[in-house]
C-alpha cells in the first residue's frame, strides 16, 4: 500500500479526531462520535485535554479485543489503557507505534505556562500501517524533535491559539518532508474553517483537505 491508498482509507470526525479503516480499524483521539462508529482495534490518545481524552467516545468504539493506548495522563482516565511516553515504542495488532514528543514553544494561557507543557508528556503518535507511516502529532507547535521524524503522512494541527498557526504548520511540513499533509485541529469552534486552505496555499507539497464527518 501507498501513501495515497491510506489517506483514502482515513475519515476526519473534526477537530484531531480521525478514524482509519483497517484492518486495523485505529482511532485517533476519538470525541464527539456520531451514530454507530465502526469498533476499534486500536485507540491512540494524544493527551488528558477533554477534547482529547474523552472516556464515553473511547468506550463508544471499544470491543473485548480493543488495544487502548495513551499519554500517561490521559491513561489515569481510561481503564485498562497502555502508557506511552515519548521516546516509547510498542506493537498492537501489527501495527509499530511509536510515541513522539507534542508540545508547546510559544502557546501560553499565563505567561511561562504554556497550554501544553513538554514536562507534562503529552504524545504524538508515529503509526505504521501495511509499510506506511503516519505521524498524528496530537496538539504542538512546530518543535525541534521533528526535523528528525520519518513519516510518509502527516496529520498537523493549524488553527493557532493552542497549537501551531497555518504558517507554522508549513514550517513543520517542510521539516518533517511526508508525501503527504492532511490539516487538522481546524473549524467547529477552533480557530477558522480557512484554515486548511491557508495551510495548502503556503505549502508547496501535497495536502489531502478532507471534509470533517462529525
Amino acid at each position: 500500500m501507498n501513501a495515497k491508498e491510506l489517506v483514502r482509507k482515513l475519515h476526519w470526525l473534526g477537530h484531531d479526531s480521525f478514524r482509519l479503516d483497517g484492518p486495523p480499524v485505529i482511532y485517533f483521539d476519538p470525541w464527539k462520535l456520531q451514530g454507530k462508529p465502526p469498533t476499534a482495534d486500536l485507540v491512540l490518545v494524544s493527551h488528558h485535554h477533554h477534547d482529547h481524552c474523552s472516556p464515553d467516545d473511547v468506550k463508544k468504539v471499544s470491543g473485548a479485543q480493543t488495544v487502548v493506548v495513551a499519554s500517561h495522563l490521559a491513561a489515569k482516565e481510561l481503564r485498562g489503557a497502555r502508557v506511552m511516553r515519548p521516546g516509547d515504542k510498542l506493537s498492537v495488532a501489527g501495527v509499530e507505534i511509536e510515541a513522539v514528543p507534542a508540545y508547546n514553544v510559544n502557546k501560553f494561557r499565563a505567561p511561562g505556562k504554556p497550554f501544553h507543557p513538554k514536562d507534562e508528556q503529552h504524545v504524538g503518535y508515529i503509526v505504521t500501517v501495511d509499510g506506511v507511516r503516519v505521524y498524528f502529532a496530537g496538539d504542538t507547535d512546530h518543535i525541534p524533535e521533528m526535523a528528525d521524524f520519518r513519516c510518509d503522512i502527516a496529520l498537523l494541527p493549524v488553527s493557532g491559539t493552542y497549537v501551531m498557526t497555518a504558517e507554522e504548520a508549513v514550517g513543520a511540513a517542510n521539516a518533517i518532508g511526508a508525501q503527504i499533509v492532511v490539516p487538522m485541529h481546524y473549524g467547529a469552534g477552533i480557530g477558522s474553517a480557512d484554515d486548511g486552505a491557508r495551510f495548502a496555499k503556503g505549502y508547496a507539497g501535497q495536502v489531502a483537505l478532507l471534509t470533517a464527518e462529525g
